[in-house]
């Protein structure tokens, strides 16, 4: 089940601190009408939780057994395949940490993530599916300099996840604002700055008026959303590695 709006706004404050933190995760979850809670075994008090009860909901949060769908920023602990990228993912609560593992889509070279802390975790900031092509509906607005994240997959078997880059200048373009004509032309320039010049990976280019999954050696590049809140754009920084990758 995707995580509302909530899930950002309310985790920013309560990270530290586990009880409260639990608040957003149940209030983004509610009603609990999905969830039918077993009884206790026969072996024990033949106790049973009511089905929507707020208790049941948090006991199985805290047990681990509830699973939830939110992203997870720079995967496989930070590997340099997945840096500066945002993967959907299933994700539990382990109360022996104070920190969550995550499943990952089955062709994933890793399918599990232990020991995840809760600043690299993220609502899905729109209603695609990882297996389906966002809708990109800013690109005639894109110009240098703008923040944006594309999604972005390795083939069609694999889910797409999201990556950060910054919209570069065309190469005939000396980057002076007042004879800059970029956000004219009909193609669109994609820094990913993590990554060394004449890297591979450095550049990409996409069609304005005619944008789609364009499939490469290299990988898929699908949809596009640019980035307008501050908060998303320096917490793309904060995780920002201490050095560029070729």
């Amino acid at each position: 089940m995707a995580m509302s709006y909530s899930f950002r706004e309310e985790a920013k404050p309560f990270r530290s601190k586990k009880s409260k933190g639990f608040l957003w995760i149940s209030h983004s979850m509610w009603p609990f009408s999905w969830y039918k809670p077993k009884c206790e075994s026969v072996n024990k008090p033949t106790t049973c939780l009511t089905v929507d009860s707020v208790m049941a909901f948090y006991l199985s949060l805290e047990s681990g057994k509830f699973w939830f769908r939110a992203q997870v920023y720079n995967r496989e602990n930070g590997h340099v395949g997945f840096m500066l990228s945002c993967y959907d993912a299933q994700l539990s609560y382990d109360s022996k940490t104070d920190t969550f593992q995550a499943r990952y889509c089955p062709y994933a070279r890793q399918s599990i993530e232990k020991n995840i802390h809760w600043d690299r975790l993220r609502a899905p900031p729109v209603g695609t599916p990882a297996q389906v092509l966002h809708t990109s509906d800013c690109l005639n607005d894109l110009k240098p300099g703008d923040h944006i994240e594309i999604q972005w997959r390795r083939s069609r078997e694999f889910p797409f996840g999201w990556w950060y880059a910054v919209v570069g200048h065309q190469e005939f373009c000396d980057g002076n604002e007042n004879r800059c004509l970029c956000r004219y032309n009909d193609k669109v320039v994609l820094e990913f700055s993590q990554y060394t010049p004449g890297s591979r990976w450095r550049q990409t280019i996409v069609n304005r008026k005619d944008h789609r999954e364009v499939g490469e050696a290299d990988g898929f590049y699908g949809g596009i959303r640019k980035l307008s809140e501050e908060e998303e754009i320096s917490k793309w920084k904060q995780l920002w590695p201490k050095q560029i990758f070729d």
